[in-house]
């Protein structure tokens, strides 16, 4: 093998190297995102959201980052894939149970005035 061979392969490994950060911080900041709709809808701590949505990828057999993007839409579609929602239900309340937190707060509690997120707790 040439020298020009050899750089061409080092440069070929490296870029794909840098394909792979790059899914590697897209996915990292939807699992955080994901974390945070947990935290936000559940009371649990970010470490628990990460331990449930750990869960959730280990029952459903599912990626941890694709579990994560469900997640991230659910509060704006209001629901999750049929195979996705028992186990993180499962999940939620493993964890409540452990942890502490609330039930989840309700759609119809969200604050539509600001584009649905969440404003005011549960009556």
């Amino acid at each position: 093998m040439t020298e020009r061979e050899e750089l061409a392969g080092k440069i070929e490994e490296l870029q794909e190297e840098i394909a792979q950060l790059r899914q590697a911080l897209v996915s990292h900041a939807v699992v955080d995102q994901a974390i945070g709709v947990l935290v936000a809808l559940s009371g649990l701590r970010p470490e628990q959201g990460w331990e449930v949505l750990k869960a959730v990828s280990q029952r459903t057999n599912t990626k941890l980052r694709d579990i994560a993007r469900h997640v991230v839409r659910w509060p704006e579609a209001g629901t999750l894939p049929p195979e996705i929602r028992p186990a993180l239900r499962i999940a939620l309340t493993e964890a409540r149970a452990i942890h502490g937190g609330r039930p989840l707060v309700r759609r119809e509690h969200w604050c539509e005035g600001y584009g649905g997120t969440l404003a005011r707790k549960p009556e």
